[in-house]
């Protein structure tokens, strides 16, 4: 029975020090994937933690914690931009989870916005930059949705049908994964 038991423990600490690992890989200019555990230099981006069990949720609490932003934040806003369709294109032309525009995602430099690393580490970093350009909540959310601009043209949400919408929708599944955890 102590055995048994000792084995289990090991066995628990032994998988609670593997969940922290993770692969990160970059394709260079030729187009060669390179991977690593480590990562030397930014062009690296998480590509699986090991023993995970949803790649989404694990993009997620990554990104979140490198721009310090909450997890059920970068979930809503996942949620409502493309309804978690990595594939998704707008009427507008934005793309993939975060729905980046073309210009966004080369502002923050996304080459793939289809890819869900790329998207939640472009959408992520650029959502911070709003939040540390605007530093309220509603504003930066505003202005992910209808650009920087037209935040400081109105002087605070534009009243756009669309915006305002689009501000109560994400605080909305904000507060359901923060009472719910991540589950979509």
């Amino acid at each position: 029975m102590i055995l048994r038991a000792s084995i289990l423990l090991l066995l628990f600490i032994f998988s609670s020090l593997c969940a922290d690992a993770a692969i990160y890989r970059y394709v260079d200019e030729q187009g060669k994937v390179h991977y690593t555990n480590v990562p030397d230099s930014g062009k690296y981006r998480l590509y699986r933690s090991e023993g995970e069990t949803f790649r989404l949720e694990t993009l997620v609490g990554h990104y979140a914690q490198r721009f310090q932003l909450e997890p059920f934040l970068l979930m809503a806003v996942i949620k409502v931009e493309s309804n978690f369709d990595p594939r998704v294109v707008s009427r507008k032309g934005a793309q993939g989870l975060m729905q980046l525009m073309p210009e966004t995602a080369r502002e923050v430099g996304v080459r793939n916005p289809f890819d869900p690393a790329e998207s939640i580490f472009g959408g992520a970093m650029y959502l911070r930059k709003m939040l540390d350009t605007f530093d309220h909540l509603d504003l930066a959310l505003a202005a992910y949705n209808a650009g920087p601009g037209a935040v400081r043209r109105f002087g605070g949400i534009p009243p756009y049908e669309e915006t305002v919408n689009y501000v109560k929708r994400v605080r909305y599944y904000m507060n359901h994964y923060q009472l719910n955890g991540n589950q979509r």
